[in-house]
């Protein structure tokens, strides 16, 4: 029962995190020590499951897919979608610096946690930590042109497989690519409003890029896993930008919807963030919620014994 309420709690921080533009549920899996065994677990989902259930009958099955793990875990995340969807659309429209400075805080102290360098990091490394730092800052500039697909249902369908492929990766905001495509507010309302079809669509583009991507990381993760460290890191690294308090919108176009889809910042220190804009910079609160979100991923770094030890220390390759 306290593993299962452990992993609901945990379910509950990556809703909460893939509910805010620019955070990623696997930065929070990453930091609770479950990172490696989601991805091995929901590698599980495929053909090898049919051969579970025939050995070994229902419980053969449940055994297989680890859903003792995945149950609470999805649980977790649903009743927080739920319940933060409209709680994160009144602090983005009310409270968007003290929102962003405490991710802000918590996705840093994450980049540190998981770019502890194990025992054969070499020089070479940077390379991939390169890659993801350029991957993190192109991918945003990319995702409009989902919108230009012609189907509303297909660019739900392939949203949903971007949007879930991203939650797998540290430092990649689901529900940011999510805002870029011009989604994020469709999907929003959709979960507040519980429009079954349109659900089953995005769910469904979800279950593709599940099966799908996390059959690529594992893969990855099993050859090379110090390399794909790195490019996690690199990720982690390029989303901090996307999370800056202080900043202002200099580009953007709108969606088919009308929806206003950022495509370019400007990163201001918190004086001209005042002059440019004439708010309040509120620094001392986002400086406070900044070191919040980072003690918060140092706790919980020390009580996993240190986040990529416990998340991804291990290289066995889940046999099916």
């Amino acid at each position: 029962m306290k593993r299962q309420l452990g992993l609901l709690l945990r379910g509950m921080g990556m809703g909460a995190a893939d509910a805010v533009p620019g955070v990623s549920g696997g930065t929070i899996a990453f930091i609770t020590g479950i990172y490696e065994e989601l991805l091995l677990t929901v590698r599980r989902f495929g053909p090898s499951a049919i051969g579970a259930w025939r050995r070994g009958g229902g419980a053969g099955l449940v055994e297989h897919l680890n859903l003792g793990f995945l149950l609470p875990l999805l649980a977790g995340i649903a009743a927080s979608l739920i319940s933060v969807a409209h709680l994160v659309v009144w602090l983005m429209a009310d409270q968007p610096l003290l929102l962003r400075g405490f991710f802000f805080g918590l996705v840093a102290a994450s980049a540190l946690v998981v770019g502890r360098h194990p025992a054969d990091w070499r020089v070479w490394h940077l390379l991939p930590l390169a890659i993801g730092l350029l991957l993190a800052q192109a991918l945003p500039a990319l995702m409009p042109l989902i919108g230009r697909l012609g189907s509303p249902e297909l660019v739900l369908v392939v949203g949903g497989a971007i949007a879930i492929s991203a939650m797998l990766l540290p430092g990649v905001s689901g529900s940011f690519l999510l805002l870029t495509m011009g989604l994020y507010g469709k999907v929003m309302d959709t979960i507040r409003e519980f429009d079954l079809g349109a659900i089953a669509l995005f769910g469904g583009g979800c279950l593709i890029g599940l099966f799908a991507f996390s059959r690529l990381l594992c893969w990855l993760l099993v050859r090379f896993h110090t390399a794909t460290l790195q490019l996690l890191v690199g990720f982690i690294l390029g989303s901090l930008p996307v999370l800056w308090p202080w900043r202002e919108l200099v580009s953007y176009q709108l969606g088919a919807d009308g929806q206003m889809i950022p495509l370019d910042y400007r990163y201001l220190t918190p004086s001209a963030f005042t002059e440019t804009t004439g708010d309040p910079a509120q620094l001392v609160a986002v400086v406070a919620l900044m070191l919040a979100g980072a003690a918060l991923v140092w706790g919980i770094g020390r009580n996993q014994g240190g986040g990529q030890s416990a998340a991804l220390g291990g290289r066995h390759e889940d046999k099916e």
